[in-house]
């Protein structure tokens, strides 16, 4: 096998520690000698071991003159876990193949360095983009100390995501709220304007499939959502953090604290987004699912704070309705918002588009 099977396979490992290695990255790590894996590891949940110490440990023979594939360049820094280089230069591996550089400035370049220092062969780059890939919520945390943001929402084949009527329940398939649910598992986050809550009163929670429930957030810019809101419940399985205006209602402040849910201030007039996302990152929140309604789906992609569109299209046609995105001042074609289609799929009928803002 070459490098980059081996790389593949650690891959592999690298996304089973999503969603509980957050605000870490997902790294996996295989061990091979004499052309056997000897051991295999992925970082498993934040706090406990990196994945290059989870594959030494369950290596079935020692280290000593394996090659060892690691997605992410190896840690030199103390964190809540020693340093993953530290172990791999005791252990004295023949060579190090690593996929990509980490990012982080306490980290970037030292790893690899550190290992020549002592020796050790090393190549660097291998599937350099699908190792990139797997860490960009990571690798936008790290550098900016905001979530990276996900967008996402169903609509018709003619762009609506509510008829004339303002009904929209349900627009997509079972197997793709599915998919839905789980891309809510797979975020720190999510968040809703208080137009959603008032109009569909959704739990947001991933009760569809077995995962970890995300932190749900709400834009009320005058605390007009009642506290018997189905996101106000069940605080003790997944917490609710409302962000408001200067002008809002004190006394519905009041009868949320009551309930247990913290509001936030966050502008005068409206919620100012981008202050969102600053006191989101505050509490390491490396991921945002924006699931709307419309108008905040199109502040964030106005105001450039997106980074990642999904769009489920059902194979129906609404006419006249409510459309997923609003005014964006765009008056010619060239000005059109460009988006870097990476993957198309299916559910049930259901086409999902997977798409990158581009930036620059």
């Amino acid at each position: 096998m070459t490098d980059e099977s081996y790389m593949r396979t650690a891959l592999a490992l690298a996304r089973r520690g999503a969603p509980w290695a957050s605000p870490n990255p997902l790294v996996g790590a295989v061990i091979v000698k004499d052309g056997r894996i000897i051991g295999k590891g992925f970082h498993r949940r934040r706090g406990e071991n990196h994945a290059e110490i989870d594959a030494i440990e369950s290596a079935t023979e020692p280290v000593r003159g394996a090659t060892v594939y690691v997605t992410l360049e190896p840690c030199t820094h103390h964190g809540k876990t020693p340093p993953c280089i530290e172990r791999l230069v005791q252990e004295k591996p023949a060579r190090v193949v690593i996929g990509t550089i980490d990012p982080n400035p306490l980290v970037s370049g030292r790893g690899l360095a550190t290992l020549k220092r002592h020796g050790i062969e090393t190549r660097s780059g291998v599937l350099d983009a699908q190792c990139r890939e797997i860490n960009e919520v990571f690798f936008k945390y790290i550098r900016t100390r905001v979530p990276f943001v996900t967008l996402k929402f169903a609509q018709s084949i003619d762009g609506k995501i509510a008829t004339s009527t303002g009904h929209s329940r349900w627009i997509s398939s079972e197997p793709s709220r599915v998919f839905a649910h789980r891309l809510r598992s797979l975020h720190d986050a999510i968040l809703v304007g208080s137009g959603t809550i008032v109009k569909d009163d959704p739990e947001l929670t991933c009760r569809l499939v077995r995962g970890r429930d995300p932190l749900r957030v709400v834009v009320d810019s005058r605390l007009e959502i009642g506290p018997r809101a189905r996101v106000f419940q069940g605080q003790q399985r997944a917490r609710t953090l409302v962000f408001t205006t200067a002008g809002h209602d004190r006394k519905k402040r009041a009868l949320l604290a009551d309930a247990g849910i913290e509001v936030r201030v966050a502008g005068r007039r409206q919620v100012d987004l981008a202050a969102v996302l600053e006191e989101l990152g505050r509490r390491e929140i490396s991921s945002l699912l924006v699931e709307g309604g419309a108008g905040v789906l199109t502040s964030f992609i106005r105001e450039r704070l997106a980074d990642r569109l999904i769009v489920i299209s059902a194979p129906k046609i609404f006419g006249k309705g409510l459309d997923a995105i609003g005014e964006l001042a765009v008056k010619t074609v060239d000005q059109a918002v460009p988006l870097d289609i990476r993957r198309v799929s299916r559910r049930s009928g259901d086409i999902i588009v997977d798409a990158r803002f581009i930036t620059g």
